[in-house]
């Protein structure tokens, strides 16, 4: 899908009247089939972001184009029609406790959905659902959860659940909030390599937020630097420097040395990858 922000920025739904926006105004343009990673400390304005594109925040200046549209001065209808190729998973996806894990893999399907196969893939899921959910979670080494109730999962598995909701979804924009902060470091590897590589294989755009420094470098092609709501840096990942990080997380620094051990680590590929797992 593409993508478009001119001079565009937004406000917190939950902010006070009168609050400094989250996301100052900015522009930039993402491809259809692009991959991307937003960086940046806590509160720098990365989940906004994601909430803007995927049209669940309207703009407060500025304006958003997806695929050569505004979506803020469609009627419902398409308004609707065009968030039906959007997949947003947040940091803790809302799955009902009492669920089956099947169930809660095949409602990301469910925005492509007519009410009547919604309600019967929901209740009466078919073979072809099951495989299909049985598929995604696979990529998350989590089939063997196919029919546990959510409330019996991990966190870990919790997150995986959620993510394997996006490789069903069939959307032409991936939008992927923390996906890695209940994740062993096993498991984030292998579920950035899942993301990536489906978003890939369907031509969809797709947009991460991380507190993973290094995963971002290794995975995306270009990082977005956000700090205060500002964007800091629009780099290929090859022209990301030390000294780009050191800038980004000044105030934060016990974030970044979170990650990555030693600013030293940051030019060395063969570094472990250092992570705190929540």
């Amino acid at each position: 899908m593409n993508v478009v922000l001119q001079a565009c920025a937004a406000q917190h739904p939950a902010a006070t009247l009168g609050a400094r926006l989250a996301l100052q105004p900015m522009s930039l343009a993402l491809a259809p089939g692009e991959q991307v990673a937003v960086i940046g400390p806590s509160g720098a304005g990365k989940t906004t972001l994601l909430h803007l594109l995927a049209c669940a925040l309207q703009p407060a200046l500025g304006q958003l184009q997806l695929q050569g549209l505004n979506p803020w001065a469609l009627p419902p209808p398409a308004l609707q029609r065009l968030r039906t190729q959007i997949f947003l998973a947040p940091q803790a996806p809302p799955l009902p406790p009492r669920q089956r894990v099947v169930t809660a893999v095949l409602a990301g399907c469910l925005p492509a959905m007519g009410l009547w196969r919604s309600v019967t893939s929901l209740l009466a899921p078919s073979a072809a659902h099951i495989a299909l959910a049985d598929a995604a979670l696979e990529r998350f080494d989590a089939s063997s959860k196919l029919f546990e109730r959510v409330d019996r999962l991990s966190g870990g598995e919790r997150q995986r659940v959620g993510l394997a909701r996006a490789l069903v979804a069939n959307a032409q924009l991936l939008l992927i909030d923390e996906p890695l902060s209940a994740l062993d470091p096993r498991s984030a590897r292998q579920a950035m390599a899942s993301l990536c590589t489906h978003a890939r294989a369907n031509g969809a755009t797709l947009v991460a937020s991380l507190h993973h420094v290094e995963m971002a470098l290794q995975h995306f092609p270009r990082i977005l630097g956000l700090k205060n709501g500002e964007l800091q840096f629009d780099l290929p990942a090859s022209q990301v420097s030390p000294a780009h990080l050191q800038a980004l997380y000044a105030q934060h620094p016990e974030e970044l040395h979170a990650q990555l051990g030693t600013a030293d680590d940051l030019s060395a590929p063969s570094a472990p990858v250092l992570m705190q797992c929540r």
